[in-house]
């Protein structure tokens, strides 16, 4: 049997920008041993795997090392190829063990917008050894959610040319890293470390998108952001924080399209 696989940069509006995905249609499920080895070929950030189920799409994100319990670039690009295959669609229900049901909606000017659960972190009084070790400037404040520690810096620029250790960070699985802090140009900045999960610096990371949309909406008092992930590829997210929901929309382009034979 073939598979096509689609590849799309999500969170951007240029080639060879943002974060690269891969996104796979199945028509049947997959065994989890197969959808690895699939991802682990693709050597993307992450692999979707969308399956129809009535009026929804069940859906599954893969990095080239294990499962990932939630991916906000990959569904965003999952997004994108939908709508590009029926340009009379406007709305997508996607559903996935860890976060339920997300609704991910097309706007008139291109955009994609994605509504997910709130994922605030909370504060960390007393920071792992690790964590410390494993960043070259030392944090303000850290902060901790199920998916990540959130290390807080008092400038942008030490959030640009800080060094990380991966030696260290990976001994805090399953947690990854999230480097933060305000920005001139935009609400904030961040960078992201997942050396346990996926590879050592994320290009554009969505889901850790939940945590730091309400963590700097609560600081800087307002519920409107716009963010930019500041890795080499870069990307811009539109956050929007609401209650128990966070909305976060952004761009994609399709980049190419190959199959595999399984």
């Amino acid at each position: 049997m073939e598979l096509l696989v689609r590849f799309i940069d999500a969170f951007t509006g240029y080639d060879c920008k943002g974060n690269s995905a891969a996104v796979i249609e199945v028509k049947l499920p997959l065994a989890e041993q197969l959808m690895q080895e699939i991802a682990t070929k693709n050597n993307v950030s992450e692999t979707a795997f969308i399956l129809r189920t009535k009026n929804k799409y069940e859906i599954r994100w893969f990095s080239p090392l294990t499962e990932i319990d939630f991916c906000g670039h990959a569904t965003l690009a999952s997004a994108h190829y939908l709508f590009e295959e029926d340009i009379k669609l406007k709305k997508v229900v996607f559903t996935a063990k860890a976060v339920g049901d997300m609704t991910v909606e097309k706007h008139a000017d291109g955009t994609i917008l994605m509504n997910f659960p709130n994922q605030e972190p909370e504060l960390v009084v007393t920071p792992p050894g690790p964590l410390l070790k494993g960043l070259s400037i030392e944090p303000a404040e850290v902060y901790c959610n199920a998916q990540a520690y959130f290390a807080i810096y008092n400038s942008e620029h030490d959030v640009q040319t800080l060094e990380y250790m991966t030696s260290e960070l990976i001994k805090l699985a399953p947690r990854d890293v999230v480097v933060t802090a305000l920005s001139q140009k935009y609400d904030f900045v961040s960078r992201y470390f997942w050396p346990a999960n996926g590879g050592d610096e994320d290009p554009v990371t969505g889901s850790i998108h939940t945590g730091l949309a309400p963590f700097w909406a609560r600081r800087l008092n307002k519920n409107a952001l716009i963010a930019y992930q500041a890795s080499e590829r870069g990307g811009v997210l539109h956050c929007s924080v609401n209650h128990d929901k966070v909305h976060i929309s952004g761009r994609a382009v399709s980049a190419l399209c190959n199959s595999v034979t399984i």
